[in-house]
């Protein structure tokens, strides 16, 4: 246990779970703090989690393709409820349509999101990740 704590979940009306439930069991079993907050979470809810718990980062995933619309936002509020520096990351199925993965990376790094994942992107990547940002061995 690193007793770094991610909050996560699927956010707006995305109800995939199965990668949920995947990215979740990897994270514990490299030693992070869980919070699952489970499928068709709202901004709001996430930014409640991570002030209840004191959490680390966030971390944001959307597998039906409106991840765009759902996410924006999500750092002026976390900003306002004073989560100003916690890391966002968000993976996943994020746009409609074909678009280059550094063109939604683009998107998403402007909408102040620390860290953008394509789909399918594998569970030690994102924990490398975690563990360089977060200052973890």
């Amino acid at each position: 246990m690193n007793n770094k704590t991610l909050v996560m979940g699927v956010i707006g009306a995305d109800v995939h779970s199965v990668g949920n439930k995947i990215l979740e069991h990897a994270f514990r079993q490299a030693g992070f703090n869980v919070v699952n907050l489970g499928v068709m979470v709202s901004q709001e809810e996430y930014i409640q989690a991570a002030v209840e718990t004191a959490a680390d980062v966030i971390l944001v995933s959307s597998l039906y393709g409106h991840g765009e619309i759902d996410c924006r936002g999500l750092r002026e509020k976390c900003n306002e409820a004073g989560l100003e520096n916690i890391p966002l990351y968000v993976g996943g199925n994020l746009v409609v349509g074909k678009t280059p993965f550094e063109e939604v990376e683009g998107r998403f790094l402007s909408m102040g999101y620390n860290r953008v994942y394509p789909p399918g992107t594998m569970p030690e990547v994102t924990i490398a990740d975690l563990k360089k940002d977060l200052g973890v061995e």
